[in-house]
C-alpha cells in the first residue's frame, strides 16, 4: 500500500512510516509543487494523509487544487493537533477530506483505518465526503456591501484621482499597491491599497521586525544535560515515547521540541510604530485610513466585505492557521472590523487579544453588530499613533 504524507517535518514523516509497518510505503512531500508534479506524471497513491497547518502551502488550498484538477478517488485523512471546530470540518470536507484524526489521541485508530483501507480498497459508506461546503455571505450583508461600495466609489472618484496624482508626484512607482492576502476560508486574493511606502518596502521588512509592537521576548529555560521527561510525560510518570535529537546533539522529547519551536517563533502579526518605510504623504493616508479606499474594489469583486476580520498577509496567516485559531478565517474578510475599533493604534493590544476579537466576530457577527462597528470606525480612522 502506498500512502502519501504531506508535512513540512521530515522527522514526523519518518515516525509515521515506522508506526505503520513494512506493508505500507510512506512517500513524504514537504513541497506542494513536487506533489502536484508527481500526480501529473501519473503516480498513484492509495491514501493521502495531510499533517500540515490548514492555511499553509500544504493545507486546504492544495487539497482544493487536487480535487479540482485530478479525478482521484483516494481517501484524504486530515491529521490535527487539537479539536477541529465544525466550521473548519466543513471546509476540510469540501476540500476532499474524508477522515479527521488527532496526533496524540488517535494514533492506533489512524493505523487501523489505513490498514482497513488497504484491505477494502475503498472508503466505507459512512465516511463518504459530505456535500461541498463553501462560505457564503448572508444575502443582506452582500447587498449592503455592493450598494455601499458602489456609492462610495462613485462619490469619491474625484478625490481618488487627486490622491493618485499626489502619490505619483511625491515618489516614483505606481499609485496603487497590491499584496496577496488570506481571506475567508483561507482563499488568497489580490488586496489593493494606495501606495504609502517606498517601492522597496517589502525588502526592508526583515531589518525592522525588531520594532514590531506584537513581538515579545521569550527567555528559554537552559537545557539540562542528559535526557529529561517533558512536562506531560512527567505527569503520567511514563518514558517519552517519541524522542528526537536537537541541534546540540542532545536527546529531547518531541513535545519539548514542539514547545521550543513555539517559543522561538516570531509574533503572528506585524505592526510597526513610526515605520521608516512610509512616505510623508503616505503617513497622512495611513493616519486617515484613506489608503484603504481601493479595497472598495475588492468588496465589489466579492473578495471582502465592508465589515469583517482583516485579511492577513500570507506570512502572518501561516502563523495562526492552527486548529485553535482557524475559526477567525470563517468570518468575512473586511475593510474594518472589531479589533480596529476596539484598540486601533494602541500599543497595549496583545496578539492574544487581537486573535480573541477576530474569533469573537467570526462567532457572533450580525448586521446590527456591523452597523455598530461602522459607527465606531469614523473616530477610529483619525488615530494619533503612526502605525
Amino acid at each position: 500500500m502506498k500512502v502519501v504524507f504531506l508535512s513540512p517535518d521530515l522527522q514526523e514523516a519518518l515516525q509515521f512510516g515506522s508506526e505503520l509497518g513494512q506493508h505500507v510505503e510512506v512517500v513524504h512531500f514537504n513541497n506542494p509543487k513536487l506533489f502536484l508534479q508527481s500526480l501529473e506524471k501519473g503516480d498513484r497513491y492509495d491514501v493521502l494523509v495531510d499533517a500540515a497547518m490548514p492555511g499553509s502551502p500544504l493545507g486546504i488550498n492544495l487539497l482544493r487544487t487536487i480535487k479540482s484538477r485530478f479525478q482521484n478517488s483516494m481517501p484524504v485523512i486530515w491529521l490535527a493537533d487539537s479539536l477541529v471546530p465544525p466550521t473548519l470540518q466543513n471546509m476540510l470536507k469540501a476540500a476532499g477530506v474524508s477522515d479527521i484524526f488527532y496526533r496524540t489521541l488517535d494514533k492506533e485508530r489512524l493505523s487501523t483505518r489505513i490498514n482497513y483501507l488497504s484491505k477494502a480498497g475503498e472508503m466505507s459508506p459512512e465516511s463518504k465526503v459530505a456535500p461541498a461546503f463553501a462560505y457564503r455571505y448572508p444575502w443582506g450583508k452582500r447587498v449592503f456591501d455592493v450598494v455601499v461600495a458602489s456609492m462610495a466609489l462613485l462619490f469619491l472618484s474625484p478625490i481618488l484621482l487627486v490622491i493618485t496624482l499626489l502619490i505619483k508626484l511625491e515618489s516614483k512607482g505606481p499609485a496603487f499597491y497590491y499584496s496577496y492576502r488570506v481571506g475567508t476560508g483561507f482563499k488568497i486574493f489580490k488586496f489593493w491599497k494606495f501606495r504609502s511606502m517606498r517601492q522597496d518596502a517589502d525588502q526592508l521588512l526583515d531589518s525592522i521586525k525588531v520594532f514590531n509592537q506584537y513581538q515579545t521576548t521569550v527567555n528559554e529555560p537552559p537545557v539540562e544535560e542528559g535526557f529529561r521527561l517533558c512536562s506531560s510525560c512527567a505527569k503520567s510518570k511514563e518514558e517519552c515515547s517519541n524522542k528526537l535529537i536537537n541541534e546540540k546533539g542532545q536527546i529531547i522529547c518531541e513535545q519539548q521540541y514542539i514547545e521550543s519551536k513555539k517559543n522561538k517563533g516570531d509574533a503572528a502579526f506585524i505592526k510597526i510604530a513610526n515605520d521608516p518605510r512610509i512616505t510623508r504623504f503616505g503617513m497622512f493616508l495611513r493616519n486617515t485610513s484613506i489608503d484603504e479606499l481601493p479595497q472598495l474594489y475588492n468588496v465589489l469583486r466579492g473578495d471582502m466585505s465592508i465589515v469583517g476580520n482583516r485579511p492577513l498577509p500570507i506570512y502572518e496567516a501561516e502563523k495562526i492557521t492552527t486548529d485553535e485559531y482557524a475559526a477567525r478565517f470563517i468570518a468575512p474578510a473586511g475593510i474594518t472590523g472589531l479589533w480596529q475599533v476596539s484598540k486601533r493604534g494602541k500599543g497595549n493590544m496583545s496578539e492574544e487579544e487581537r486573535k480573541a476579537l477576530d474569533i469573537e466576530y467570526a462567532q457572533k457577527f450580525s448586521f446590527r453588530k456591523d452597523l455598530y462597528i461602522l459607527l465606531k470606525t469614523v473616530p477610529a480612522m483619525f488615530q494619533k499613533e503612526n502605525v
